[in-house]
């Protein structure tokens, strides 16, 4: 785990590093026994072309969750995040080889509070495609 991030030492406007999420269609099949959404679509190439998509596409709530990890894991506190909410913008396309997808985020700062909380923007891209829109999360900071 990361060291914990101290209210103190954030400023609004402060840039977050973006980190790479790999997925692979392996993590796809272990995230629908998880869920129990077994919806083809997230796992059977055929069907999903089938139904009209590219190719296999990560469960939304899979790339939600990346965000989640972005955050909890810059904070240094699983606990930390007290409000997440996005917008699913783009899909996550994950083809089949070694490689997968990959999911891009990065974060900003947007909102220091006097309640020790910050406001945190997300970014989340996938290719060229931002996968998410309207991130933000609200994190207390000690």
């Amino acid at each position: 785990m990361a060291a914990t991030v101290k209210y103190d030492e954030v400023e609004a406007g402060q840039e977050i590093p973006a980190v790479e999420y790999q997925v692979r269609r392996v993590d796809l099949v272990r995230y629908a026994g998880a869920s129990g959404d077994f919806n083809p679509i997230h796992w059977n190439e055929r069907y999903a072309k089938a139904v009209g998509l590219p190719d296999v596409i990560a469960h939304g709530m899979y790339t939600m969750a990346q965000g989640g990890r972005f955050v909890t894991d810059w904070a240094g506190d699983p606990g930390a995040v007290v409000e997440y909410g996005v917008r699913f913008s783009s899909m996550v396309v994950v083809p089949d080889d070694d490689n997968g997808a990959t999911i891009r985020i990065s974060g900003v700062v947007e909102e220091k509070r006097e309640d020790k909380r910050v406001v945190v923007a997300l970014t989340a891209k996938s290719g060229d495609s931002r996968v998410l829109s309207k991130a933000r999360a609200v994190v207390q900071l000690s």
